[in-house]
């Protein structure tokens, strides 16, 4: 862009989807109970792997951990997105500092999942190519060590990204064409030579996405050889079982984001974007906990048994009494 009278921004406009007549009624409804079904589904998988001593493994701490970030993606985006759809509501402005915090979480987020999401895959490599050593290998201490990594390592990343992005000049247009902070609608606004900010970002896409991605491939790769050497019919079908909520969620996840993020800049239409990232923040964090739980006998089984321990008590004071 050529740079032009420079201004302060103090606050910018986030146009949502209000360049798109269709969509001007966007109910509010929907996306209220979409919030409320993320956050509840999440927030039912912690309080379970926590008050349940069955799921206290490292497969559910790490299904814990990712429910907890699915979870903040939800409280940084969904609020913000209601007020835009919300008719009643025609407040469409962010400041610069609350631009700036909901980009460095989301850039955080980001990363944080797919290091999870290999970590888990790691995981069920270990339990089922080694399951004499699992116990071993995946022991307390190695876990938190594996999640601490995942999200400081995200954390870290979204630093130098969020900061190479916001002390860039900002001129002329103050309006967002996109329903919350991300990258590239930011960068469309900046005054000056972005073509560094663009590198920088791409770079960092595909290294977070291809590290990751390639430590899942080759950990369900074995996965698949080991199973397949499994006599057992019963036994290969309870080994995969283990495997396909994450495979599911895997899928969703890097479909998405790869449409986001891994395509050249000469293909970025915003219309077309925001759809795309409308299925990226608000579908896929409501689906993953709604995979695992319906997929899931444990989990299943972990709420059955804290549903009869809250109504047996009161069952039997009449007796006693």
């Amino acid at each position: 862009m050529k740079q032009g009278n420079q201004t302060s921004f103090t606050e910018f406009i986030l146009l949502g989807f209000g360049s798109i007549p269709k969509l001007q009624a966007l109910p509010f409804l929907l996306l209220l109970g979409i919030y409320i079904v993320t956050i509840a589904g999440n927030i039912l998988v912690i309080a379970l792997v926590v008050a349940d001593q069955h799921l206290q493994t490292p497969m559910y701490f790490f299904l814990e951990n990712l429910s907890c970030l699915e979870t903040c993606y939800t409280l940084t985006i969904l609020p913000r997105m209601l007020m835009l759809v919300n008719l009643l509501s025609e407040d469409r402005t962010i400041s610069f500092t609350g631009c700036a915090a909901q980009l460095y979480f989301l850039i955080a987020l980001g990363p944080t999942e797919c290091f999870l999401l290999a970590v888990m895959a790691y995981d069920r490599f270990t339990a089922i190519c080694h399951p004499l050593r699992y116990v071993i290998v995946m022991n307390n201490r190695r876990c938190v060590q594996l999640v601490t990594g995942s999200w400081v390592s995200g954390l870290l990343l979204s630093l130098v990204q969020t900061s190479l992005i916001v002390t860039l000049p900002f001129c002329g247009d103050s309006r967002l064409n996109h329903f919350f902070c991300d990258v590239t609608p930011l960068l469309s606004l900046a005054c000056g030579d972005t073509s560094m900010n663009e590198i920088a970002v791409s770079a960092a896409c595909v290294l977070i996405v291809l590290i990751p991605s390639m430590l899942i491939l080759v950990s369900y790769g074995k996965i698949v050889s080991t199973v397949l050497k499994i006599t057992s019919a019963q036994q290969r079908r309870k080994a995969f079982s283990t495997c396909s909520s994450h495979l599911i969620v895997i899928t969703l996840f890097y479909g998405s984001a790869s449409a986001m993020y891994l395509r050249p800049k000469s293909s970025y239409a915003p219309e077309r974007d925001k759809f795309l990232a409308l299925f990226y923040s608000v579908v896929t964090p409501t689906l993953n906990p709604i995979i695992y739980s319906m997929r899931s006998k444990d989990i299943h089984k972990a709420l059955r048994r804290i549903l009869q321990n809250s109504l047996t008590p009161n069952c039997k004071q009449p007796a006693t009494a």
